[in-house]
C-alpha cells in the first residue's frame, strides 16, 4: 500500500536532497507545508502536490495522510513532532531531533506514549563507504575494533553575523555522535579539547572510550574550506584498518604478504588490500551520501515494520553526547 506522507518544511535540503528520495519509493506526498508562499508553490509544482499549507498545525490535521515528514529548524522539530505523535501519527524528521537533549527525551517520550515511531535522518550511516565498512565489521572478518579516527570540517562561511557555534554542533557534529556507536559500540566516557584561532575557526578534538575496549578521535571544526571536503573515518584493528574518504571511498587493509623478493607473488583475496570507489561517470540515479538507502528503512518502520532506521531513541543519545562535549568544550 502506497504510504501518504505530510511533509513540513520546503527548504534547499528537503527540494533537493530528500524529498527527490522519497519519490524513488513507493509514497505519495500528498500535502506540503511551509512559511514561505513562493517556496511552497515552487515544492508543489516540482512533486504535483496541491495541497499546500502554510501552518503545520494544519498539515498535521490534513485527513488521509498516514505520516508526517518534516525538515525545519530545532525547535520546529519538537513542536510539530510532539503535535504529529499526539495526533498517532509516525513522524520521520531531520537531524536535529529538537535543540537540546531534553527536547530529544520529551519526543522519545511522546514516541512511546503513542506507540508510533519517530525516525531520525542520520543518513551518515548509510553512507555508501560507511555502509560497506560497517557490514565488513559486522562480517566477523574483522575481528575486534581496537581504535576510530576521523575528521569531519566544514568552513567559518557557515556563520552569518554575531559567532555561534550552536548551528554547527546540531547539523553538522550530532552526526558523529551518533555514527561512532553505529561503527563501534555503545560510548562509555567523552572528553574534548579546543582550539580557537579567532571567533568562527575553532577545531575541537573529541576523544571517545567505547565499552567494548577500543578508543577514538575525531577532530572537527570549521577551518577548512566548503569546496574541498575533509571527512575521513580510520578504524583500526589488528593488522587490519578500514578507511573511508569523504564517504565514498573505501580501503580494507589486511595482512599482506612481503612481495618484492617473491617471484611467484599475486594478490590474494584473503590478505591484500581491497579498494573501492564509485564510478561517477555511471548514468546510473545512485545515492552516495545514503538518503535513498536510510528512506529504504524509514519508510516501512513509519509503517509499522520493525527496520534498523535510527530513531528518536538514538537520537536521545547522540544529543546527550554532544551537550557533553559541548560542556566540556565550554561551547
Amino acid at each position: 500500500m502506497t504510504l501518504k506522507i505530510g511533509w513540513i518544511g520546503c527548504g534547499v535540503h528537503a527540494t533537493q536532497m530528500l524529498l527527490p528520495q522519497f519519490v524513488r519509493h513507493d509514497v505519495e506526498i500528498v500535502a506540503l507545508c511551509d512559511v514561505d508562499g513562493a517556496r511552497l508553490a515552487a515544492a508543489g509544482r516540482q512533486f504535483g502536490v496541491r495541497t499546500l499549507h502554510s501552518d503545520a498545525m494544519d498539515l498535521i490535521a490534513t485527513p488521509g495522510i498516514d505520516a508526517v515528514g518534516m525538515a525545519v529548524g530545532p525547535d520546529q522539530h519538537l513542536a510539530f513532532g510532539l503535535a504529529a505523535l499526539e495526533r498517532g501519527l509516525p513522524v520521520f524528521m531531520e537531524k536535529p531531533p529538537s535543540g537540546s537533549a531534553a527536547g530529544a527525551e520529551q519526543l522519545a517520550r511522546a514516541s512511546d506514549k503513542a506507540g508510533k515511531p519517530l525516525l531520525v535522518g542520520f543518513m551518515k550511516r548509510y553512507s555508501v563507504g560507511n555502509r560497506i565498512a560497517a557490514n565488513i565489521l559486522r562480517s566477523g572478518r574483522f575481528g575486534d575494533v581496537l581504535g576510530l579516527t576521523g575528521y569531519y570540517m566544514t568552513a567559518p562561511g557557515y556563520f552569518a553575523g554575531n559567532v555561534d557555534y550552536t548551528g554547527f554542533l546540531l547539523h553538522h557534529c550530532v552526526h558523529y555522535m551518533d555514527l561512532v556507536s553505529f561503527l563501534v559500540s555503545p560510548v562509555r566516557r567523552i572528553e574534548a579539547r579546543k582550539v580557537e584561532k579567532t571567533p568562527g575557526r575553532i577545531l575541537f578534538h573529541t576523544q571517545f572510550d567505547f565499552e567494548c575496549g577500543a578508543i577514538g578521535t575525531i577532530a572537527m571544526g570549521t577551518i577548512q574550506s566548503r569546496s574541498t571536503p575533509v571527512e575521513r573515518i580510520e578504524i583500526m584493528g589488528d593488522h587490519q584498518r578500514i578507511e573511508v574518504e569523504d564517504v565514498v571511498e573505501i580501503r580494507w587493509h589486511r595482512n599482506p604478504p612481503f612481495k618484492v623478493d617473491d617471484l611467484g607473488a599475486t594478490l590474494a583475496d584473503d590478505s591484500d588490500s581491497l579498494t573501492w570507489k564509485p564510478n561517477f561517470t555511471a548514468a546510473a540515479n545512485e545515492d552516495y551520501k545514503g538518503y535513498h538507502a536510510l528512506l529504504a528503512d524509514v519508510l516501512p518502520a513509519l509503517a509499522g515494520a520493525d527496520t534498523p532506521a535510527p530513531d528518536i531513541h538514538d537520537g536521545l543519545v547522540a544529543m546527550r553526547r554532544l551537550e557533553d562535549m559541548r560542556a566540556k568544550l565550554d561551547i
